[in-house]
């Protein structure tokens, strides 16, 4: 199998853990009937908030015991197709939480999670400033997932900004890169677009990339803009900012034609030492 119908769902989730979970059901019963066999939803899918008693009050200790996520999972099994929950928050051993993106597949079962592995701590101007490692423990590895179409390489958000983890999950065969995204307005419009079709050029994949669109209940503005890119960094389908769904068709085929017309997965190379000049 190579061939697949792949849909982003684009959210704008708040602060109520079942309003969002009802919502993005709904949605993803959307993309299903148009025929959709990958489903992706947005980074925060479950609930989009930065205070941590609400978080701590909205969550479980591990996706596998997490009955929100079991929602997640009968509802795939119904619908008998494959779902990426982009992410959802869980609590993990040293009192933060994970921000996991969970694969499930058409049976209910988990196929993978990923734990976002680079933190959001940053400046975006002098009113706007995020410390996501303040309430969230980074992941530790990169995670590939086996899929009827190809391998597939889990990423979130902030990860997007650092290639070497992008061609080490294409190096390892990923086929398919999912970004699940919560970019801020500021930095959507600046860097959004050419940071997903550069991901896709380098290391000739697919790219999958839901995202939350719009102002939020808790005040932030995310830019939308969900994505499904080519190989060769063609956009196959984007949203605007509001909540909806795109889908696309998909042929993994594609992959290995442009590497081969541009080989650069085997070209790649340790990283040489950097010495600096004597002027």
């Amino acid at each position: 199998m190579t061939i697949f119908k792949a849909a982003c769902v684009q959210m704008r989730s708040g602060r109520t853990v079942g309003d969002n979970v009802a919502t993005a059901s709904e949605m993803i019963r959307e993309a299903r009937s148009v025929g959709a066999d990958f489903i992706a939803t947005p980074e925060n899918t479950t609930i989009m908030d930065e205070d941590r008693e609400r978080l701590a009050a909205s969550i479980f200790p591990d996706a596998g015991d997490n009955p929100t996520l079991r929602e997640f999972q009968a509802l795939t099994k119904e619908l008998e197709c494959w779902l990426l929950v982009g992410s959802l928050p869980v609590k993990v051993d040293d009192g933060r939480f994970g921000n996991r993106s969970v694969l499930i597949k058409p049976d209910g079962s988990v196929a993978a999670r990923y734990d976002k592995i680079h933190m959001f701590d940053v400046q975006v101007s002098e009113s706007e400033q995020y410390r996501e490692s303040k309430n969230y423990r980074p992941g530790r590895t990169g995670v590939l997932a086996s899929t009827p179409w190809g391998a597939l390489g889990m990423t979130i958000c902030y990860d997007l900004r650092f290639p070497y983890l992008y061609r080490a999950l294409a190096q390892a065969g990923a086929k398919l890169l999912t970004v699940p995204s919560a970019f801020t307005k500021v930095t959507g419009q600046a860097h959004w677009h050419v940071l997903l079709r550069a991901r896709a050029i380098e290391n000739a994949c697919f790219v999958i990339a839901p995202a939350q669109g719009g102002k939020h209940e808790n005040g932030r503005e995310t830019f939308g803009h969900s994505m499904i890119i080519d190989p060769w960094g063609k956009v196959l389908a984007e949203a605007a900012e509001d909540p909806c769904i795109i889908v696309a068709k998909i042929d993994t085929d594609e992959v290995g034609k442009a590497r081969a017309r541009i080989p650069a997965l085997t070209h790649t190379v340790e990283l040489p030492p950097v010495e600096r000049a004597r002027s």
